[in-house]
């Protein structure tokens, strides 16, 4: 397993909306994509270009999502997680389970259409991460 690119810095908040104009007229993004659903995360998405990698604004999506835990200690929200690309997700999950470290469910599909999986925080240097097979070109996100 090699440490891949960083693709992005995820960012829990209670209002993408607010996110975005903060994003847009403090940061001056240029390049703000358009929110979407993903039900079977949980969550609304939205992500923010940088120059080298993205800011991905995540917000629940209905009560039983992931991110209400979050929010409920950080209510303004906050960096939730960072994540990394890996050529071959299958690969990268037996070698972080091989060094003992506890993933968090099965490979599914993210945000950039592309299998990903959580690596606990515990296991991450108090960092939950997510790794992310890296997206082939013309990848919706």
């Amino acid at each position: 397993m090699k440490l891949g690119r960083l693709n992005h810095v995820g960012v829990a908040t209670p209002s993408i909306e607010k996110s975005i104009a903060f994003y847009r007229d403090v940061m001056g993004a240029e390049v703000i994509r358009e929110p979407f659903d993903l039900p079977a995360q949980g969550v609304k998405v939205c992500f923010v270009d940088t120059p080298n990698s993205q800011i991905e604004l995540i917000e629940p999506l209905g009560e039983a999502s992931p991110i209400h835990g979050f929010l409920a200690k950080n209510p303004a929200g906050g960096q939730h997680h960072l994540c990394y690309e890996v050529p071959d997700i299958h690969a990268a999950k037996a070698w972080f389970e091989g060094k003992g470290a506890k993933v968090l469910g099965e490979p599914r599909i993210g945000a950039h259409g592309t299998l990903i999986f959580f690596v606990h925080p515990k296991d991450m240097g108090g960092v939950l991460t997510e790794i992310m097979e890296t997206p082939k070109p013309g990848a919706a996100h």
